[in-house]
C-alpha cells in the first residue's frame, strides 16, 4: 500500500488520480506544504511525496511516471515513439504551462511581499493563452492527448487547466474547454476529488 502525502487541493490531486486510475490501494496523509509532517518527508516542504517500501518519491510527474511505469498503466512503452510524443506533451505542459501558473502563485501569494512583482502576471496570462494554441494544434483528433489512449500527460494537463480556472487565467481554446469536461466526468478524477 502506498502512503500519499499532501492536501489534495494542491499538486497532490495529481497523483491521486493516477493512483485512482490505476485502482491502487493507498492512503493519505493530508498535510500541508511546508508544514512539519510534510518535511519530515521531504526537507524542501513540498507535495506531493508518496512513501513506497520506506522510501520518499517527490514531484508529481516523478511520482505519475513511477507509478505509471511500475504498474503498465497510464501511459505508452517507454522507448517508443508514442512514449517520446506523450514525454514531449508532458514537458510542454510543465514548462509553459504549470511554470506559468507556479510563476503567478509566487508573486501572488508564495514569495515575500517585498520580493512579488504583480505586473508579471498580465505577461504570463498572454503567454498561458499562447500556449494552449500551441498544444491545441498538436493535438490528435481522438479524445486525449494520445488519441484514444488516457496517460498521465492528461492527468497534468487537466490539473494546470483547472489551477488555471482558480488563479482567473481562464482557458482560452475552446477544445481545451471540452477536454476539460471530458475530463471531470472520470470516475477516478471524481474519487479523487471527493474529500
Amino acid at each position: 500500500m502506498y502512503t500519499l502525502i499532501g492536501l489534495t487541493q494542491t499538486r497532490t490531486l495529481r497523483v491521486k488520480w493516477a493512483l485512482e486510475e490505476l485502482g491502487l490501494p493507498y492512503t493519505q496523509l493530508p498535510a500541508a506544504p511546508r508544514s512539519d509532517e510534510v518535511k519530515e518527508h521531504n526537507p524542501s516542504g513540498k507535495v506531493p511525496a508518496l512513501i513506497v517500501d520506506g522510501a520518499v518519491l517527490t514531484d508529481s510527474v516523478a511520482i505519475m511516471t513511477y507509478l505509471a511505469d511500475k504498474h503498465n498503466g497510464l501511459t505508452l512503452k517507454a522507448g517508443t515513439l508514442g512514449r517520446a510524443r506523450q514525454d514531449g506533451f508532458t514537458h510542454m505542459i510543465l514548462d509553459e504551462f504549470d511554470g506559468a501558473l507556479w510563476t503567478a502563485a509566487r508573486h501572488s501569494f508564495v514569495l515575500p511581499e517585498e520580493k512579488r512583482v504583480p505586473e508579471v502576471k498580465e505577461a504570463l496570462k498572454w503567454e498561458f493563452a499562447r500556449s494552449q494554441a500551441a498544444l491545441v494544434a498538436q493535438m490528435g483528433d481522438g479524445p486525449f492527448l494520445m488519441g484514444e489512449e488516457f496517460t498521465i500527460a492528461d492527468i497534468l494537463l487537466a490539473h494546470c487547466l483547472d489551477w488555471a480556472i482558480g488563479a482567473k487565467f481562464g482557458i482560452s481554446e475552446p477544445r481545451l474547454k471540452e477536454y476539460l469536461k471530458t475530463m471531470h466526468e472520470r470516475p477516478a478524477y471524481k474519487a479523487a476529488r471527493a474529500d
